[in-house]
């Protein structure tokens, strides 16, 4: 099979209703590696770059509560930042570049779920200093 390690795939096939930040950018814990009093951050087994995680919240209005919530993988150099805050809005909108998506067998429910990665993190396009819309959709 050519298909081989994490799948490319855009944003929008990931969050078509966009996302928000609703927790920090924290380094990744590499399990193996770390001992009870040395922590070493995760590593991108194909890059090599350190791994951040940060929690976002899907706007998808179909999703029940317990699947809203979902953490993203940076694999960046040093500690990506999210983008400002938007005034009047409780939780910042975000987009990434550089999607992938690993499935995997979730040991807790024996279902099928996905593992983000991305390569960047930034503020949400706007179209001439307008909102694409999906922040105000949310």
């Amino acid at each position: 099979m050519a298909l081989q390690g994490p799948i490319p795939v855009t944003f929008d096939m990931v969050f078509p209703h966009g996302c928000y930040v609703v927790g920090e950018v924290e380094p990744v814990k590499d399990f193996d590696a770390s001992t009870k009093g040395r922590f070493v951050q995760s590593r991108d087994k194909q890059t090599g770059e350190p791994v951040w995680q940060v929690a976002v919240m899907d706007a998808d209005p179909t999703l029940k509560p317990a699947q809203k919530t979902v953490a993203v993988k940076i694999l960046a150099p040093v500690q990506p930042v999210p983008p400002a805050p938007v005034a009047g809005v409780p939780f910042t909108p975000v987009e990434f570049d550089g999607v992938s998506v690993t499935p995997y067998v979730n040991s807790n429910s024996n279902r099928l779920a996905y593992s983000i990665r991305v390569r960047e993190m930034r503020p949400v396009r706007t179209v001439s200093g307008k909102t694409t819309g999906k922040e105000a959709a949310a």
